[in-house]
């Protein structure tokens, strides 16, 4: 059985799959606890569901976890093959991507904490299905973009690995420090107006580091 999906039985017609639910509750209580770590009674109460129902969906509390890495992750992996294989300028598919990146952890900051408590307390089988299915991809979309920059003549070649981690970083170091920007500079809360300034300042950053010197 694939540990990231469980087929469980799908919820009556005219009715919210319970397990989507529950998924969105463990998500809801991510974001708004700035956690990655759920307790059952206060995914029963968020969810209006019982908790056992966690058991019967997803076999324990770490399924459920990958269930939502697996909602949370998968557009990132799909929408950044979709991006590599089209037909315009490397630079600003990496514009785009970057800033679909910061679109995603604004909405669910804790994704990467959630990424590596999973590949670090899963059993070494999961942990390395989590890389197949998400890390790899990724990996080797940044290879394939980076590499038709550079054929191109728009990027300088740099390592499309250590490129992983930049972007990664600089998407999940924001959006994760919500208290650091409650006590430090007073706001309570993410805007989705600091959202796009925050984009319109990584790019200012990261691609003149990427883009090769015009010459002439």
């Amino acid at each position: 059985m694939n540990p990231i999906m469980n087929d469980a039985p799908q919820a009556p017609d005219g009715e919210r799959n319970a397990r989507d639910q529950l998924i969105e509750a463990a998500s809801q209580i991510m974001r708004d606890g700035d956690t990655v770590d759920l307790s059952l009674s206060e995914l029963s109460l968020r969810s209006g569901l019982n908790s056992a129902l966690v058991k019967y969906y997803f076999g324990n509390k770490q399924g459920l976890m990958l269930a939502l890495l697996e909602r949370d992750m998968r557009n990132i992996v799909n929408s950044l093959g979709a991006l590599v294989a089209k037909d315009f300028a490397p630079d600003e598919k990496l514009r785009v991507h970057i800033r679909a990146v910061i679109g995603t952890y604004f909405r669910f900051p804790y994704l990467n904490r959630l990424l590596m408590r999973l590949v670090r307390d899963a059993s070494p089988d999961v942990s390395r299905k989590i890389a197949d299915d998400y890390l790899l991809p990724i990996s080797a979309a940044y290879a394939r973009l980076i590499d038709e920059g550079v054929q191109k003549g728009v990027f300088r070649p740099i390592d499309p690995q250590l490129f992983y981690f930049t972007v990664t970083g600089a998407a999940d170091r924001f959006f994760s420090a919500r208290l650091v920007l409650q006590h430090c500079y007073g706001q309570s809360e993410m805007t989705e107006q600091m959202r796009d300034d925050y984009a319109d300042h990584t790019l200012d950053i990261i691609m003149p580091g990427l883009l090769r010197a015009k010459t002439g």
